[in-house]
C-alpha cells in the first residue's frame, strides 16, 4: 500500500534541494532569470504548442543538469576536500554537461524567437 505521508515527505526533500540550489548557487539564479525572460517572451509572442514543447525541454535540461552538477560538486567536495586532479576533472565534466544544455537552450531559443523578433 502507498504511504501518502512518506511520498509527500519525499517531495519536501526535493523542494528543499531546489531551494538550496536557488539560495546558494549563483549560476542557478542566472538560470532562473533566463528562465523567467524566456517564459515571458514565450507568452508575449504567443508561441505555438510545439515551440512551447521545445522551450520546456530546453529549460528543463538546463535545470536538470544544474541540479546534477551541484550534487556532483557537493559529493566531490565531501569525498575529496583537498585538491586532487581527478576531483577537478570530475567537476569539470559535470560543469560541461550544464554548458552543453545551456548551448542547446540558446540554440532552441534562437531558432524559435528569430521569427518573432526579426
Amino acid at each position: 500500500m502507498i504511504d501518502i505521508r512518506k511520498n509527500l515527505k519525499s517531495y519536501t526533500y526535493a523542494l528543499k534541494g531546489i531551494r538550496h540550489l536557488l539560495v546558494l548557487e549563483n549560476n542557478a539564479r542566472i538560470h532562473l532569470a533566463a528562465t523567467l525572460v524566456i517564459l515571458g517572451l514565450s507568452v508575449y509572442f504567443q508561441i505555438e504548442k510545439t515551440e512551447w514543447l521545445w522551450i520546456v525541454l530546453a529549460v528543463s535540461m538546463v535545470w536538470i543538469t544544474e541540479l546534477l552538477n551541484t550534487a556532483v560538486e557537493k559529493i566531490v567536495d565531501f569525498v575529496s576536500p583537498d585538491f586532487h586532479p581527478a576531483a577537478g576533472t570530475i567537476k569539470d565534466l559535470s560543469a560541461g554537461a550544464v554548458l552543453v544544455a545551456a548551448v542547446f537552450a540558446i540554440i532552441v531559443g534562437g531558432v524559435i524567437f528569430q521569427q518573432y523578433i526579426f
